[in-house]
């Protein structure tokens, strides 16, 4: 901690602005990373349960109370929603065939939910992409502003050496620990989100059968 402080208060406005940036940067990614195991978790489990209940109800009525209840994150409701939506006529979305009607309408509520989901994804992945960089800059800048310290205080020896340029690079290792969770986090919320989009699709592409084959109670 000493060293750190000592560091801070050495550093010019360059150096702070990159030990800043990295911190907003490790909070921004940690708070992303919270937040997104806490939807995504429950988007997964909700899924789960939602379209297996959905299809065992007796009637559409029943299966939407079902899905409202079960489907915490609004990822299926938007979904069942275009699928029984009756549209008004005398407009350009009704003169095509039902089929391409549903299509339209269903890929329009898919991309709704899956924002919904992929949010965060792209700040994850410039903070895992660009903090080593960062750091690394901060570390270069580091020992250049260390480098000329000592050669405007006219003596160079290992241990005036090794202080400022040990310390210089601590901002590499601290962009490094910003990545690596990022990126790590960034992958295996990838891996969620597909699943939840399979799972998506084949709900929206079994509620597009459903209203063609003008099953009862299928608003089409």
């Amino acid at each position: 901690m000493q060293g750190l402080t000592q560091f801070w208060a050495e550093s010019d406005a360059i150096g702070r602005t990159v030990v800043a940036l990295l911190l907003a940067m490790s909070v921004s990614a940690w708070v992303v990373i919270v937040w997104k195991t806490w939807v995504l978790g429950r988007a997964r489990r909700d899924i789960a349960r939602a379209v297996p209940a959905f299809w065992a109800a007796d009637t559409l009525d029943a299966g939407r109370t079902r899905l409202a209840a079960l489907d915490r994150e609004q990822v299926l409701l938007p979904l069942l929603q275009a699928g029984t939506l009756v549209e008004p006529t005398g407009t350009l979305a009704t003169r095509a065939a039902l089929g391409s009607q549903l299509t339209r309408r269903l890929r329009e509520a898919l991309h709704r939910s899956l924002a919904h989901l992929q949010f965060g994804q792209v700040l994850l992945a410039s903070i895992g992409s660009t903090s080593p960089f960062i750091g690394l800059f901060g570390t270069v800048w580091g020992i250049y502003h260390a480098l000329i310290s000592i050669a405007a205080a006219g003596a160079l020896t290992i241990d005036k050496v090794a202080g400022p340029v040990g310390e210089a690079l601590v901002m590499t290792a601290a962009g490094l620990a910003v990545a690596i969770p990022a990126v790590l986090a960034y992958n295996l919320f990838g891996k969620w989100v597909a699943g939840c989009e399979a799972g998506l699709e084949g709900f929206a592409h079994d509620l597009r059968e459903m209203a063609l084959d003008g099953a009862p109670g299928a608003e089409v």
